[in-house]
């Protein structure tokens, strides 16, 4: 690859030390008055550039590990196929790299690669220039320079960048094969920045797609949040099918999708989950994994289920039969954290509860701790089924705005016959709605668990 190094001084580009946070202004502070090369680099760089704020701002030096932690009581080394300082602030992580290197040479215990050629361990160190070659885009191998304020561009990033342009550095094919979750990082790139990718970045995905098999489940997990969980999911989940990715991650939904018996039902609830999240994260708002992921697998399991209860399994032992299948299938593919799978699974079981209350059970059903969680996720369903669910939903909704005594009262009610109250307007019901989303222990919602 031809080198053509710019230098591009303050006054030719936008950042300014005023937008980079102060904790990762400390960082470059430290290790340039220690002497040491001090680089901001990669999406927070880029972020910059284009306008946007910076979710995380990561460091490169020509510190080893080892010298970034003796100048830094907060720091923790981190990682064995890439070596990694981490400095604490609070919650607050900057991450400190150590230039990186070509391999050519090198004992493997430094760097190793298997017979694809994909990277098993990375702890080659190197020169500037040396590093942003290994770097994966040339718009993410943008280095701002604490010293001068200047930002060095070796790739020609500042020129894709203002194209628009996602391009991979150096051979593509090498690249792709020493890290396949690279294709994922182009189509989430892609999607956030609503860049096109360059022809050989874009080409070979189609070529080298089924190298993503050889990744471990849990790391091809941790992307699939990123790439549903990062404000731009319906995008993502578009390019991915597009690009034929996404059955490689999540092959019986894919399926689901193309059955014809779904009559496009899998792909509806998909895209308005996404459509739904995406909002949510632009209003600042927290979202849970387990809830898109009992989305994604939802139809799949009912298509289980029917086959259980072919082979004579009563309806709710036929649901639980299901969901073991289809998150222990789903399980060779995208790993999936007991935290996740155990709140999926209680979100499907408690859909029949919710469709078919009781004067024994609606109570129950309402105290449950996942409520909020399945109450959404029907409110979800009807609203990608022609209303099937009003009346229903109305009597949910309706039963959270009262106290216990008329609650009581209400669930008393459907055991003389009454099923429902009298049906709301949409109005009425999605007023109601978004009062209950205001709160903020809503677990359907949470970004975490306890």
């Amino acid at each position: 690859m031809k080198i053509k190094k710019q230098i591009i001084s303050k006054k030719e580009h936008s950042v300014s030390r005023d937008a980079i946070s102060n904790n990762a202004l400390k960082v470059l502070y430290r290790l340039k008055d220690a002497g040491y090369q001090a680089y901001l680099v990669g999406g927070g760089v880029r972020d910059l550039l284009l306008g946007e704020k910076p979710k995380d701002f990561d460091v490169a030096t020509d510190a080893h590990p080892e010298e970034v932690k003796s100048l830094f009581r907060n720091c923790r080394l981190i990682g064995r196929r890439f070596r990694l300082a981490h400095i604490l602030y609070g919650r607050d992580v900057i991450e400190v790299a150590t230039f990186r290197g070509p391999h050519e040479g090198k004992s493997p215990s430094h760097a190793d690669q298997n017979k694809e050629g994909r990277i098993i361990r990375d702890n080659v160190f190197g020169s500037l220039e040396e590093d942003a070659l290994r770097r994966d885009f040339s718009i993410n191998a943008l280095y701002y320079n604490i010293r001068d304020d200047s930002i060095v561009d070796f790739t020609s990033g500042m020129n894709d960048l203002n194209q628009k342009m996602l391009r991979m550095i150096g051979d593509v094919e090498v690249r792709y094969r020493e890290d396949p979750v690279r294709m994922l990082r182009a189509v989430r790139f892609a999607a956030k920045l609503d860049f096109q990718m360059d022809r050989q970045t874009h080409d070979l995905i189609f070529e080298l797609k089924n190298l993503l098999e050889d990744i471990p489940v849990a790391r091809l997990f941790d992307e699939t949040i990123k790439l549903f969980q990062g404000g731009y999911g319906l995008r993502c989940f578009q390019l991915l099918r597009e690009y034929q990715l996404f059955g490689l991650l999540f092959p019986m939904t894919e399926a689901s999708i193309n059955n014809p018996e779904s009559k496009g039902q899998t792909l509806k609830i998909i895209e308005q989950a996404l459509k739904n999240t995406d909002e949510r994260i632009a209003s600042g708002k927290s979202v849970n994994p387990a809830f898109f992921m009992a989305v994604l697998l939802w139809y799949p399991m009912h298509e289980y289920k029917n086959r259980f209860i072919e082979r004579g399994e009563h309806e709710m032992e036929a649901l639980l039969s299901a969901s073991r299948e289809v998150i222990t299938r789903q399980q060779a593919y995208t790993s999936i954290p007991k935290r996740f799978s155990l709140m999926m699974r209680e979100i499907w079981h408690m859909q029949p509860q919710l469709q078919h209350p009781t004067r024994k059970r609606a109570m129950r059903t309402l105290m449950n701790r996942r409520f909020r969680a399945g109450y959404d996720f029907l409110l979800l369903r009807n609203s990608i089924s022609d209303a099937k669910f009003d009346v229903l939903c109305d009597w949910w909704t309706e039963i959270q705005t009262k106290d216990k005594a008329v609650q009581e009262s209400m669930c008393e009610q459907l055991g003389r016959g009454q099923k429902t109250p009298k049906r709301r307007s949409k109005r009425r019901r999605s007023k109601v709605s978004k009062q209950n989303n205001s709160d903020s222990k809503s677990i359907s919602h949470s970004a975490s668990q306890k």
